[in-house]
Parts: structure tokens; sequence; C-alpha cells
């Protein structure tokens, strides 16, 4: 926790370092720069806000390698060729070539760092193919180490002797000189102490990273995004106000990750080993290749489609393919999903991964927005370096950052420290940068100004992106200058993140202004212009490079895209000279449409909208009059009128009148309703009866109603209809052994609940075979929920072949009984391989005979799963007045497992006399 600040020091009180190369950023890029600047005698600074042993993206692992070029595997032609097609065409291809031909040298360096790469058993590396062409997928078994691995390098005793590494320490801005711009070092906050710090250098690398604070996440968590979260745009900012130039800052960021988590859903570590996307029909829907922004349009198009959600199907996938998903995916990079899933009680075995849409991000390495870098990191400001996801060579990633990282810090070994003056305006600009907050310490603090500066990033720049939304969104950001200028804070930590907000704005505006410049659609979802959606190759293959212009503004130039090295026959750039644009026109927004002028029509089948039927002017005057009838509690006689026939939403509305008001009769008229022509009346008549079905009355009126649901074709009216069915004990056996029938599994398992309520165990087993797993859980947790279970039944499913169903069947046992044949069958199941079916065997042995249980429970509390250990103790207790069941729940006394050692615990306390 850092010390509140009661004023800011003086700019005469300022650290002050020197050094020949400075690095800012220790993650991927910024270790591998200093490493390589170092080996070839440059004295280099490295410098992180956080500390350097669990900084950046890599810090908590990589599960693998995205993009490696291995001899005899790939060719780094085919590889130039294939992000050239990734990227539209507009790619630097000097600059991926870098990343093609000095990328398997690089994967040799790491290994002997000691990074682990998956290799087969004849020692060649086991690279994967993952995308349509090329395999360039290398996984890493212990890639959780990686960062590590390099921190141990920066420590020894060689690199120690050149490389000072100062943690704590943010940047603001880059130093140049008055009167050439060459880079000469920086400005910046120590975060713990509040010092004002200045490093003069011979040469600056800016490793700092994607803008992945940019977007928020559906969470609004600020910290809940899918970059490192400490990536705030740091570098952009600090480049663009150094004078150096952005380019593809228009092509954002957008990935697909897990829905309600900030991770990705990583296919490029299950597709190999048969993983894929899919639609919830489990259809392959994805046409494009998998590094493209077309692929993001397809994937939001099915989101927004009737087939969605969409997901990472790996139910499918045998034990052996999905264990070792789980060993990569729950260890490396988001050590947190395996929690995140079991917290939701899903298992890849039987639930496949829900996917979204991540927030929008700036970012070289994922997409193409970055500084503009020559083929050696360098920037267009002399001795001003970047690598990593902050440099834009299109679909970098992590080789990508370390061999950008090598080339840059091999380059910038040749300056020397900078001794001269640094510019006094310069200093007392990032000084009042990094300090404002201080004379306003009860201004709005950064968490709220934060919010709603990436609440607008949401509204108006996420894509599909529009001109009047774009034009919009820099009104927003050029106003909240200054609220950012007047927010407070008091400790140093709070000053950080204050400065982070400011590199955010700078950053959001730079992404709507470009977006607005490029007035075309390009890299599918990426750019996709409303307002323009026609990709134009003969006005706008070229970069878009953004500079700060003398005045102050953001400018623009369209350059030309260097010949290729490798020919790709979609794409001819035209070349010729650069195309300077000057700053960008906004829309006019201030008014819809010009002022005082009469309302206008929409120009019949205007490019890119459907022509729908014209809207009938003003609401329906049946709906108002309904909507009067609320408040008079009407009988159903006075709302009949309103549930048949007319508009859907009329009838609609009528449905949700009833669930409020409930007259007489609406058991019948919502079950009549299930029957309903429209989609959305059946599904307000759904909910209705939901929620009323214990309180409407059994009659049979409702009940002959429900019956005649059941062959609606809609499986949520069929599912209601059996819910209700047997919550007011209307229907009876057969009705509901004809529905497990049924097509769709939510009417089965809805038939599997309702056969349990009759008692219908002859029913109830002919279903243990149903194709859908769940309702086979449901079968064996149902025979043991009926009036008097027994074992016979259970039977079939204690061999069913998938272990969530062994599972189930062998812990209703409990319930049913387990004789002796069946309790050699569940001390078998303890050594099942599946967790589950260990767990539902000792929960079995409870009913089983002493003398035959608790041996085999006592060796269960030696489980290596909590859970299966917590059911041995359960099942113990049954047995407790056995002194040797007494025995075996001492030994869990002291079990690492809370839940364990609370239930034994409970086992020996005395019984009372």
């Amino acid at each position: 926790m850092t010390s509140p600040l009661t004023t800011a020091p003086s700019l005469d009180e300022a650290v002050e370092l020197s050094c020949d190369v400075l690095v800012v950023g220790g993650g991927t890029a910024g270790t591998m720069a200093a490493l390589t600047a170092a080996g070839r005698g440059a004295d280099v600074l490295l410098l992180e806000k956080a500390h350097v042993r669990h900084s950046g993206a890599l810090a908590m692992g990589m599960d693998g390698v995205n993009n490696a070029v291995i001899p005899g595997r790939a060719d780094p032609d085919d590889y130039v060729a294939e992000i050239t097609r990734a990227n539209d065409g507009l790619v630097d291809q000097s600059t991926v070539r870098q990343t093609a031909v000095r990328g398997y040298d690089m994967v040799r360096r790491l290994e002997s760092y000691g990074v682990k790469f998956e290799k087969d058993e004849h020692g060649e590396y086991a690279v994967r193919q993952v995308h349509r062409s090329g395999s360039y997928v290398l996984p890493m078994p212990e890639g959780k180490d990686v960062k590590k691995v390099l921190y141990r390098q920066l420590r020894r005793r060689e690199m120690r002797e050149r490389i000072r590494i100062e943690n704590r320490v943010m940047p603001v801005r880059v130093l140049t000189h008055p009167e050439d711009g060459r880079a000469v070092g920086i400005a910046g906050l120590h975060t713990r102490t509040g010092e004002f710090v200045v490093v003069r250098a011979g040469a600056v690398i800016l490793a700092t990273g994607a803008c992945g604070r940019l977007g928020l996440p559906a969470s609004g968590y600020l910290y809940g995004t899918y970059e490192n979260p400490t990536n705030a745009g740091d570098g952009y900012a600090m480049a663009y106000h150094a004078g150096a130039a952005l380019t593809g800052i228009e092509c954002f960021q957008i990935n697909p990750l897990i829905k309600d988590y900030n991770g990705p859903a990583c296919a490029y570590v299950a597709n190999p080993f048969g993983g894929y996307q899919v639609n919830r029909h489990g259809e392959r829907f994805v046409e494009s290749d998998y590094w493209s922004g077309h692929m993001m349009a397809e994937f939001a198009a099915e989101l927004a489609s009737d087939r969605a959600p969409v997901y990472l199907k790996l139910s499918h996938l045998p034990e052996e393919a999905i264990g070792a998903v789980e060993s990569i995916l729950h260890s490396t990079e988001r050590p947190t999903r395996g929690t995140f899933h079991a917290g939701r009680g899903h298992d890849y075995r039987t639930h496949d991964i829900e996917m979204h849409i991540s927030e929008i991000g700036l970012c070289g390495g994922h997409s193409a927005s970055g500084v503009r870098v020559d083929a050696h990191a360098r920037t267009t400001v002399p001795r001003l370096y970047a690598a990593g996801d902050l440099a834009c060579v299109p679909h970098n990633y992590m080789i990508g950052a370390f061999v950008y990282g090598d080339l840059a810090g091999e380059d910038a070994a040749r300056y020397r420290a900078y001794e001269g003056e640094l510019d006094r305006a310069q200093l007392e600009a990032a000084h009042e940068l990094v300090y404002r907050p201080l004379r306003n310490p009860d201004g709005p603090p950064q968490p709220q100004v934060e919010y709603k500066l990436r609440r607008f990033v949401n509204d108006y720049v996420a894509p599909p992106k529009s001109g009047a939304r774009l034009s919009l969104a820099v009104e927003a950001f050029e106003r909240m200058a200054s609220e950012i200028a007047g927010m407070g804070g008091r400790t140093p930590h709070e000053l950080m993140r204050c400065a982070e907000v400011s590199f955010i704005r700078d950053c959001a505006e730079m992404a709507a202004r470009a977006s607005l410049a490029r007035t075309e659609s390009r890299w599918g979802l990426y750019h996709e212009r409303l307002d323009h959606p026609e990709r134009d190759d003969a006005e706008w293959l070229y970069h878009l490079d953004l500079r700060k212009s003398a005045r102050g503004a953001m400018e623009f130039t369209a350059r030309p895209v260097e010949p290729y090295v490798v020919p790709v026959p979609e794409y001819a750039p035209p070349g010729g000279p650069e195309r300077p644009l000057g700053e960008v026109a906004l829309v006019p927004v201030a008014t819809a449409g010009p002022r005082e002028a009469p309302p206008t029509s929409r120009p019949a089948g205007e490019p890119g909208r459907a022509v729908a039927p014209a809207a009938p002017a003003g609401p329906d005057p049946r709906l108002v009059s309904l909507l009067a009838l609320t408040e008079e509690a009407p009988e159903l006689a006075e709302l009949a009128p309103y549930l048949t026939g007319g508009r859907p939403e009329v009838r609609a509305a009528a449905v949700g009148v009833l669930a409020e008001t409930v007259p007489a009769g609406t058991g019948p008229a919502l079950a009549a309703r299930l029957r309903d022509g429209d989609a959305a009346v059946r599904a307000a008549a759904v909910g209705a009866l939901r929620e009323l079905a214990e309180v409407l009355p059994a009659d049979e009126e409702s009940g002959a109603a429900l019956r005649s649901a059941l062959e609606v074709p809609d499986p949520a009216v069929r599912a209601v209809a059996v819910e209700v069915l047997r919550s007011r004990r209307l229907g009876d056996a057969g009705v509901y052994a004809a529905a497990l029938a049924d097509a769709a599994p939510e009417v089965r398992l809805q038939a599997v609940r309702a056969l349990v309520s009759v008692d219908a165990v002859a029913a109830l087993a002919s279903a243990a075979g149903d194709p859908a797993r769940e309702v086979r859980v449901a079968v064996a947790k149902g025979l043991a929920a009926v009036s008097v279970p027994e074992p016979g039944p259970l039977v079939p499913l204690l061999g069913d072949p998938d272990p969530l169903v062994r599972g189930a069947a062998f812990g209703a046992l409990a319930a049913a009984g387990c004789p002796p044949p069946l309790a050699e069958r569940a001390v078998a199941a303890l050594d099942d391989p599946a967790w589950q079916v260990r767990a539902g065997a000792a929960a079995a042995l409870r009913a089983a005979a002493s003398e035959r249980a608790v041996p085999a429970l006592a060796e269960g509390l030696a489980d290596r799963n909590a859970d299966v250990r917590k059911a041995a103790v359960l099942a113990l207790l049954g047995h407790a007045p056995a002194p040797e069941a007494r025995a075996a729940l001492a030994t869990a006394a002291a079990d690492p497992d809370a839940d364990v050692r609370a239930y034994a615990a409970r086992g020996l306390v005395p019984a009372a006399p």
C-alpha cells in the first residue's frame, strides 16, 4: 500500500538515471531487448511499472507458439503470404518476414534458456496444424514457466553487470531532442515512492504491450479484459506524443473468448486435439481462416442469429484428448479457467465451452494496430524503437515479440548515453501530467472516469462502425480531456492509474479518428463501416498512418504498401507517392438531419438495409386500452378479446396482464396460448405458466389444454407443458412415458422428473438408453428419488459408457441399496479413471455392509480428488458405529480439504447419551 502524497515533488528533485539503451516494459519483447542489447555491450536500464519477475502478458505463462516457422514443417514465404491474406493485403512484408526467417532461431534460443517446446518420439518439434494451410502451432507443455526462465536469464551474473532493473517506475513521456527530434530519454513516476524519475538514454525501446484496456468488457469490470489489463496503451500514447507515426489504428483487436470469462477459448490449443467451433446445432460455420478478421465477422453474425450461442466443442473428444487439453488450459496462461468451469459445474466432457466476443483493443500481435516500425524495429523517430504487441507487425504473437525485441536490442546497442540537456518544457509537461491529481484530491476518482470513457468506446467506436457514431466518439473524447485533467488522487498508485486513463483517452481518440478516415470496410469485423460497406482496394490498399501535427492535432497520411517480397495474387498494391489526408472531418451530429427540415422518408431499397414493411403510425389502440385495463383487475372475459387475433405484441401483452392479475380461468387461457402461432406470444405463455405453476388451480380444462400443447412443434412449449402437468398433478404415467420419445432433450428431462413424481419405475428405467447424457444422469438420480427405490433398475446405468452417468448411478445406490454383488462393483469403481465415478462409488458404499465398505472407503480417503475423499467421509458416517470407520475418520481429520476435515470431525463427535 503506498502512502498519500501531500504535495508534488519539485522538478529539481527528480531522480536522474542514465544508460545507453533504455527499455520500457519488462514483458516478452522488453526482456529479450534487454538481453540482446546487454549481450552486445550496451549498458541497459529496464523500467517496469510492476515487477519484471511477473509482469507483462507472458506473466502467467503461454500454452504454445502460434506462428513457429519450423524448417521442414512450414516455409517462410508461405507464412508471409498467409499473413498478407489475413491482413487483406495491407502488410509491410519485410517486417513479417523477419518473424518468418528468425523465428526458428528464436525457438532454439529460448530452448537453450530452458523453455520447453513439445517434441515427438524422434526429438522433432511437434508442430500442429490449426490454420487452413501450414503448420505453425508449437505447444509448450511447461509454458507456465516462460517468464520465470526469462527472469532467470536477466539475473545471471554477466547480465546483471550490464542490465539495471528498476521496478515500479512508469514512464509517461518519451523525451526528444528539441533540434533533431531523436529520442533521448523518458520522464515518469515511481509508483511506490511518488518520485519523479528522469532518464537520459542513447536509445529508447518501447515494449509496453497492447492497449488492452480500451473497450469495456461485457462484465463491466475495468480489469476483466482479454489482454493484460495493466497494458493501458502507455506506449501508443508515448510514441504519439514523441512524434512517431502509428499505423493501422483503425484495425481493432477482437477475439473469441469464453463467455463471462476474460480468457481466450483457446481454439489454438483445442483444435489440434479435435476441438472446433460450432453453433448451438453443432454445426461448424467458420469459413475464413483462424487468424483473419473475417472469421470474427462470421463469428459475430452467428452470435446475432437464431443459431446462437456459439461453442468450442470438446465434449465429443475421448478422455485422453480432454485430459491433455485440460492439462494445458488449466495450468498455463489462464490458470483460473479450471476454477471458472468448476464453479459452474461444467466439465469439458459434458459441457462445450460457450464463446463470445472480446471487447475491442489495439494490438499489433493479434491484429495490425501499432507503432509503425521497419524491419529493425525502428520507428519514424530516430533512436526510438517499438517491439512486441505495441509494434505494427501484423499477427506477430509471442515469437514475433521475441524476434522484434531481439532486433530492437541489436540495433539500439550502437548508441551511448545522452549527456546533453533535457528540454525543460517537455519535463514540465510530463510533471504536470503525473501530479495534477494531487491538486484536486477530492475530484472524480479514476475508476468512475475510466468506466465512463470506456463505455463511450463501446457505445460509439466498437464495430460495426458508422461515421455518425465515430464523430460522436471524437466529441466525447475531446470533452473528457478536461474531466480526466480534473481527476483526483492522493497516492502514487492513484497517480499511476490517472495517467493510464490519459493514455486510454489518447488511444480512444486515435481509434475513432482513424476509423473515420478509412472510408471503406476491411479486415472483416475489425473495421466494418456500415456507411462504407465495401472494400475499396483502388482507393484504400494503403496504410493509414497517424501523426501528431505541429499544432498538436491528429493528422493522417495514406502510405503505399511496399512492393511485396512474396507475391500474393489476390492483391496488387497500387504504389505511387504518399497521399496526405490531413485532419479527418467529422460527420455533423448536432442535429438529427438539417435543422427546421420536415421529416423525410428513407429511400426504398437503400443499400445495406433490408426494406421492411411500413409500421403503423403510433401505438396500436388495442394495446393502449389493454394496458389501461391492467389497473382495474380485469376478469378473463374482459381480457379474452386481446388474447386472440390482432397483432402478436397485443397478444403477448395480454398474456403479461394475465400473469400479473391472475383472474379466474387464467390456467386454461395461458395453456391455450401455448398454441399461438407467434413465437413471442408462446414464449410469454411459457414464462407465465412456469411462474404460476404452483398457484394455478389443477382443473381438468387446464390439463386438457396442456396435453394438447404436447403436439406443438416448439420444444419450449412441450417442456413447460410436461412440467406444469407434473406440478399440478394433471398427467399420468402414460402421458409422461410418451414424452420420453420426444426429440428435444429438455422435454425428455421434464418427462423423467414427471415419471419420478408418479413412481413409474418401469417407464423411468426404460430411458436408461436415452441418447442424451443429461437425460441418463436424470434417470439415475430419479431411480433413487422414487418412493421405494430398488437397486435393480440402476444396474444397466452402472455400465454406461459415460462417466457422469456411471457416477450418478453409483451415487443412486446409496438410496436404493447396495447388496453384495453391487458393493463389489462399487469397490472396483473406486479405481475408475473418472473422479465422478469414484465419488459415486464411495457414496454407494454407505448402503453396503460395513465389513466390505469400510476398508474400501478407508482407502478412498487417500484419493487425489477432494470430492472423492469427501464422498468417502460422508459414506463412512453411515458406518460410524463401527470402530474401523471411526479410525478411518480420524485419519481424515487432517485432510488438506476443509470440507473433508469438517465432515470427519463431525463423525468423531460422541453421540449424545
